[in-house]
C-alpha cells in the first residue's frame, strides 16, 4: 500500500469527527452516530482506493450506512480491505464525556479477521509488555509479570476496563493484586491504544468488549509494536448461530495480534471528544481544529496531527 494512503485515511476520520461533534452532548447517541458515518462515506468519494468494508457499522439490508460489504472509494486504486468505526463511543459523544474517537483501519485484502459483530475477550499491552501477557493466564499472574518487564511495582499499574456489571468480578480480582484501575464509560479501543503511549497512565487493557473494536486496536497495535490476545465471547444464541455461519467453530481459540491484523497495515484516528490519546474536535468561528494520529505497521511511523478547518474554503466531497 502506498504511504500516502494513510494521510488519505485522515481525511476521512476528520470529516466524520467533525460532523459527529457538532452533535456533541445533545444526548442522542444514533443521531451522533449516523452524522459520522454520512460523513465517512462522503469522504471516501475521494479516496483513490478500490475499498470493501469488512468491519462496518453492521449488515448489509439493517438500513446501517458503510455496511460489511460496502464499497468505498473512487475505485481509482489498490484494492484495499477497511474497517471502521465512523464513532467509537457513540454515547460518549452524546453526554459530552471522553475517548470519543473516529477511527480507520487499511489492510491488503484478507488482511483482517472477518467476525461478526459480537464480542470479545480481550488483553492489550503496550511494546514493553509484549510477550509477557497471556489470555490464559490469571489477572494475578499477568498484572506481576506486566510490573516485572516494565520495571515498576503492581500498585503502579493502571488497568482500564469497561465499566459493565460483566466485569465486576474481574474488577474484583485486580483490586486484590493491589493494581489501580480505569473505569471505561465506553471506547476500549483508545484505552488499548493508550496503553502504547508512555505518558497516557494506561498500562494494559483488560475485558470483555466489542470484537469490531477488538479488530481495530489490534489493527493499531500492529502499528504501535504492542500486543494483543483476543477470543470470542458471543452474547447468546444469535451470536453462536452466525459465528457458526462464519466457520467459528472454536470458541476457545486464541486469537493473536497477528490473527486479527495481518500484512501491511494502516490506522488512523480523530478525536470526537478530549481522551487518553488526543484533544477533542475545538469550534471557532468559521472554523474548528482536529486532533488526529495516523500509524503505519511497515515501519512503525506514528503521527500526530492538527488541523486547523476553515469552513468557508472546505471542498465538497
Amino acid at each position: 500500500m502506498d504511504r500516502n494512503l494513510a494521510l488519505e485515511a485522515v481525511r476521512v476520520t476528520e470529516a466524520a469527527a467533525l460532523a459527529s461533534a457538532r452533535l456533541m452532548g445533545r444526548g442522542d447517541a444514533a443521531a451522533t452516530d449516523r452524522a459520522g458515518a454520512d460523513a465517512m462515506r462522503k469522504a471516501f468519494r475521494s479516496i483513490s482506493i478500490d475499498g470493501l468494508v469488512v468491519i462496518g457499522e453492521g449488515e448489509q439490508g439493517d438500513g446501517a450506512v458503510l455496511y460489511n460489504g460496502e464499497s468505498v472509494g473512487n475505485t481509482q486504486g489498490p484494492r484495499i480491505d477497511v474497517a471502521l468505526d465512523a464513532l467509537e463511543g457513540a454515547t460518549i459523544c452524546a453526554t459530552g464525556g471522553f475517548n470519543a474517537l473516529s477511527i480507520i483501519a487499511f489492510a491488503e485484502p484478507d488482511g483482517f479477521l472477518r467476525c461478526p459483530d459480537t464480542y470479545m475477550e480481550k488483553i492489550v499491552v503496550g511494546p514493553e509488555g509484549k510477550g509477557h501477557v497471556d489470555l490464559d493466564r490469571s489477572v494475578s499472574d499477568n498484572l506481576r509479570s506486566l510490573a516485572e518487564a516494565k520495571g515498576v511495582y503492581v500498585a503502579d499499574l493502571t488497568v482500564a476496563i469497561l465499566d459493565r456489571p460483566r466485569h465486576e468480578r474481574l474488577v474484583g480480582e485486580v483490586r486484590r493484586v493491589g493494581a489501580r484501575i480505569k473505569l471505561l464509560a465506553d471506547g476500549d479501543v483508545a484505552a488499548g491504544i493508550a496503553t502504547a503511549k508512555p505518558d497516557s497512565g494506561v498500562d494494559v487493557l483488560l475485558g470483555v468488549g466489542g470484537a469490531p473494536q477488538g479488530i481495530l486496536t489490534a489493527a493499531a497495535m500492529r502499528c504501535l509494536g504492542g500486543d494483543m490476545q483476543a477470543r470470542l465471547k458471543p452474547r447468546n444464541e444469535d451470536d453462536m448461530t452466525r459465528l457458526r455461519a462464519a466457520g467459528f467453530d472454536d470458541l476457545q481459540k486464541k486469537f493473536t495480534v497477528e490473527d486479527m491484523a495481518s500484512g501491511s497495515i494502516m490506522f488512523a484516528a480523530t478525536a470526537v471528544t478530549t481522551g487518553d490519546l488526543l484533544r477533542g474536535v475545538r469550534f471557532f468561528k468559521g472554523g474548528a481544529t482536529t486532533n488526529s494520529v495516523v500509524m503505519r505497521s511497515r515501519t512503525h511511523t506514528v503521527r500526530y496531527i492538527e488541523a486547523l478547518h476553515r469552513f468557508d474554503l472546505k471542498p465538497e466531497y
